[in-house]
């Protein structure tokens, strides 16, 4: 994609750290920090502030691989969306996507892990867009979004977002998400086939097994994140979630070294290094999105986690973009 807006993708891989011929191996994973580089060099390069907005781009770039196929196997656009979600991680250990009820309707939301630099606004606009392209694909029909909102400060221009996506917006929000409607959801995918899902499922619970992402330490990780924005998430509640007896739970964590407790803060530190790197996201919203009562709570986390407090925090991640931006130069 970016060599087709006439990068030198060779030169745009030395600078961002990435060897070409890891690009080659099956199964190689980038970090997602390393990703990052990858699209501040481009957006840089191309002189496009815009390039995460272009639709024609997403529409002959965007692939989801194998998570694809078996999504055009799934009975109807909710289930195969469902399926992007259970099956995230073949395409992306960077990446986390939520489906959010919303009275009849459903968030689409999308984030990411692993990361100490700030995401691009670029790669998340990108993101929304690769989301909706995808729902095209597998209905075959223009898949409208009813409202979208973005974790990044308001644009200079908003006429590049109105172009793209059609519809209500919003900035400076706790989460970048899209909304879709429940009939389009209910929509039934030309492409259906229950013999060929199970197919699919059973190569894809092969690779994930493969992978190591069917651990509980995984599906636990996952579960929490998803909850901690109405507080703390009890044990017993993720237990029943994965259907399973809380001591059962507990000898599962054990076997893998780890607690639930352990995994709550772990799951609480990514997190944290995602809201910090929203300066439109006070201390006090950080705070209710990570489960804690109480902001004095984040500052002794942080301390603990970071060894400075989450202001101090913020401005290492301020230097770590200026660190990024020398490199475009």
């Amino acid at each position: 994609m970016f060599a087709s807006q006439g990068l030198d993708v060779p030169r745009l891989l030395q600078c961002a750290g990435i060897a070409p011929a890891e690009l080659e191996r099956p199964g190689a994973r980038l970090g997602a920090d390393t990703v990052t580089r990858l699209w501040d060099l481009a957006v840089s390069w191309s002189g496009n502030p815009s390039l995460g907005l272009d639709r024609s781009l997403v529409d002959r770039y965007v692939n989801f691989d194998v998570v694809g196929h078996a999504m055009l196997s799934s009975p109807d656009l909710h289930s195969g969306l469902k399926n992007l979600a259970r099956y995230l991680a073949l395409v992306s250990d960077a990446a986390t996507f939520v489906l959010q009820p919303d009275a009849r309707n459903h968030w689409l939301v999308l984030g990411h892990t692993g990361n100490t630099l700030r995401v691009p606004r670029q790669r998340q606009e990108y993101g929304m867009l690769a989301l909706l392209a995808l729902c095209q694909w597998l209905t075959r029909r223009p898949v409208p979004a009813m409202a979208v909102e973005f974790a990044f400060p308001p644009p200079v221009s908003e006429q590049p977002y109105r172009l793209a996506f059609d519809c209500p917006m919003r900035f400076g929000q706790p989460a970048t998400r899209l909304l879709l409607s429940a009939e389009d959801l209910a929509t039934p995918l030309p492409s259906r086939s229950p013999a060929m899902l199970a197919l699919h499922e059973r190569v894809m619970d092969e690779q994930l097994s493969g992978l190591g992402a069917t651990s509980i330490r995984h599906k636990v990780r996952d579960a929490v994140m998803q909850r901690l924005g109405q507080g703390e998430p009890r044990r017993e509640d993720i237990a029943a979630h994965l259907a399973l007896t809380d001591r059962t739970f507990q000898r599962r964590l054990r076997a893998e070294n780890t607690s639930y407790q352990q995994l709550l803060d772990d799951a609480r530190c990514e997190l944290a290094r995602k809201y910090l790197a929203q300066e439109s996201l006070p201390l006090n919203t950080i705070a209710d999105l990570l489960g804690f009562g109480d902001p004095s709570n984040v500052f002794r986390a942080c301390k603990r986690w970071f060894g400075v407090s989450p202001g101090e925090y913020r401005k290492t991640l301020t230097a770590h973009t200026t660190d990024a931006g020398s490199l475009v130069q």
